[in-house]
């Protein structure tokens, strides 16, 4: 199922303003560029609304330079909306991934690879709080995608918690790992 990261690999994340999607792709892009040192362009677009809106995040991330860093043909899309899903998933490539959170997201696109996980379910439960749901999401992308090793993008969540919340991402983190890998052993 993973890709081996090359000459590009595309990623979106993709929900609505004040679900942390923007600053999950920071942290995706630190944890690719700076403590893997692969090449990493991230961009973000948000609506006119700061929460409710739509927002996303993109990033392409190479071993070669990256000349263009828009998103053109997805590799990976993960959306935390129905929204989110059902307008952006024709831009993923056909051996591409859809990664959706199953609470949200009821109508499934028809796509091949779909990993439909309870994201903000298990950090509503597990963790205590929604605002790392972001976090739970991203962590499972890391898994289902292998654009990095998981302790590098734990250390950049570390790096970018905010003070006082780094036990609750540390979780986050853990749990999305763990639902990433419990996700592709029931895909083989």
């Amino acid at each position: 199922m993973k890709k081996k990261i090359d000459d590009r690999y595309e990623i979106r994340l993709s929900g609505s303003g004040g679900q942390g999607l923007v600053l999950a792709g920071v942290m995706i892009a630190e944890a690719v560029g700076v403590y893997e040192g692969k090449n990493v362009a991230q961009t973000q677009s948000y609506g006119p609304e700061a929460r409710g809106g739509t927002s996303r995040s993109d990033l392409v991330i190479s071993t070669d330079e990256i000349y263009y860093p828009k998103t053109s043909n997805l590799d990976l899309l993960l959306a935390l909306t129905q929204e989110a899903a059902d307008k952006y998933y024709p831009h993923v490539k056909d051996d591409g991934i859809l990664v959706v959170d199953s609470e949200i997201v009821r109508q499934l696109p028809p796509f091949k690879t779909i990993y439909s996980l309870p994201f903000t379910q298990t950090a509503r439960e597990k963790v205590g709080t929604t605002i790392v749901a972001n976090v739970v999401s991203a962590a499972s992308l890391i898994v289902v995608s292998g654009i990095c090793k998981t302790e590098s993008f734990k250390n950049a969540v570390l790096n970018r918690a905010p003070r006082g919340t780094e036990s609750k991402n540390e979780l986050a983190c853990k749990l999305g790992f763990e639902m990433g890998k419990n996700a592709m052993k029931s895909q083989a």
